[in-house]
């Protein structure tokens, strides 16, 4: 479902090109090759997805001329170049100007996939961010893309919406898979700080050192400018904060001191802190934690969130099939309760993982979505049952499911859904006013 990150590779020597192409990749990207800068500015648009390497000395449009023509369509576009021996001063210009990285000749292939692999990470946060974003243009488009009728993802958007506004910091807490990366792109979509930078740093597994110099620099990888530089005026997105050594954490501090209030750069702090009986309170100076909690959202459990979890289901479902190109299979009454009830402790993205192979299972004729749960949860019982909720719920959220599901293969035809699920008009408009099932959303 995620679109491949590309390597453009430009190089007037087509030895060269060829050796870092196919280096590459073995190392797993998916590589193209120009001989020239002119060639290359055919295929790199605004939204290309991935990053360029180039060659600093060219001949007709040099390196130097062609950063700066990618840098005026995209100037978030990672792009690392290559210098000869002695041309190190024109490759710190070409930082300063908007270069990613670069790598002297003769360069160690492991530099070279390394910076790759760090350069498509940052281009795939900046283009998954600008998506966001376009979808997140308004009020409205946000409800669509945080899915769920629950009143607690209904409060979820609502606070979204008022906290993007606010100037504090935020702290997002909540179980592994329930979106908490999700809701900081959304933060930052909706908020004043929306046109400029989104930087997300990931803190967990880091050398102390490292993540100093990632997060403060001076300078980071011969010449990038540190995160905190590199977001300011924008979002400061800090994933695994209880990762954070004593020393990393007094210089955070120290630095959102400096900012002053209001704070020039926005820090999301994410904690995917999962030990039992700890919080990130207990993880973090009092200090910082109070500055960085400002403003706190912790996301709920899928389990809690109800219906949520069959609107969930079918919707990831449809997605699966469209892009295997195969019918989405059914949900019958007995598999919409056994999901209803499952504890689903790897939340959304074992949901997504789910439905994924629920449609692959389906597309080869074996195996039904009870055999998939309880694979999955040894607590799930093949046979319907009402423990831990009314019956009522399950019957609503079944009949829920089957209308929204009906409406979008009708594509918003009332008469087909009447047709189909032998209703009169009047008990069919009833029923959408009663689950929030809006006509316009299937035309």
């Amino acid at each position: 479902m995620t679109q491949a990150m590309k390597i453009a590779i430009v190089d007037d020597e087509k030895d060269m090109r060829q050796s870092i192409s196919q280096w590459l990749a073995l190392s797993g990207f998916d590589t193209e090759t120009f001989p020239s800068a002119e060639d290359a500015l055919k295929a790199l648009g605004a939204d290309y997805p991935g990053v360029v390497v180039s060659d600093i000395k060219m001949p007709g449009m040099d390196g130097m001329a062609f950063l700066k023509k990618l840098m005026s369509v995209d100037s978030a576009l990672p792009v690392i170049m290559i210098t000869g021996h002695g041309d190190v001063p024109m490759a710190v210009e070409a930082m300063r100007v908007g270069a990613y990285d670069f790598l002297e000749k003769p360069f160690n292939p492991d530099k070279m996939t390394e910076l790759a692999k760090k350069a498509t990470l940052r281009r795939r946060m900046t283009l998954d961010a600008r998506a966001l974003r376009r979808d997140l243009g308004d009020g409205t488009t946000i409800m669509k893309k945080l899915i769920g009728a629950s009143p607690v993802m209904e409060r979820l958007r609502e606070d979204i919406l008022d906290i993007a506004q606010a100037d504090g910091h935020v702290l997002i807490d909540g179980e592994t898979g329930t979106g908490k990366t999700l809701v900081a792109h959304a933060l930052h979509a909706v908020g004043a700080k929306a046109t400029r930078e989104f930087v997300m740093v990931p803190c967990a597994g880091r050398e102390e050192e490292e993540l100093g110099r990632e997060l403060f620099g001076p300078m980071v990888d011969g010449g990038r400018l540190p995160a905190v530089e590199f977001a300011r005026g924008g979002t400061l997105v800090l994933e695994d904060i209880e990762a954070l050594s004593q020393d990393v954490q007094a210089r955070l501090l120290a630095w959102i001191n400096q900012q002053g209030s209001p704070a020039e750069t926005r820090i999301v702090a994410i904690s995917n802190l999962q030990e039992q009986g700890k919080t990130v309170e207990d993880c973090l100076r009092p200090d910082l934690f109070y500055r960085l909690a400002a403003m706190k959202i912790t996301l709920p459990p899928l389990r809690q969130r109800g219906e949520d979890i069959l609107i969930l289901f079918t919707r990831f479902v449809d997605l699966f099939a469209e892009e295997y190109g195969c019918a989405a299979p059914g949900v019958s009454a007995q598999e919409a309760a056994q999901l209803l009830q499952a504890p689903w402790p790897g939340n959304i993205r074992q949901l997504t993982n789910m439905a994924e192979r629920a449609v692959l299972q389906s597309r080869r004729g074996s195996g039904t979505i009870s055999s998939l749960l309880m694979a999955d949860h040894d607590e799930v019982q093949p046979v319907m049952t009402t423990e831990g909720k009314p019956l009522k719920e399950y019957v609503e959220a079944f009949e829920r499911m089957l209308i929204d599901n009906t409406m979008r293969r009708h594509k918003g035809s009332i008469v087909g859904v009447m047709d189909e699920l032998l209703l009169p008009r009047r008990t069919l408009n009833e029923k959408m006013a009663k689950y929030g099932l809006q006509r316009s959303d299937y035309l």
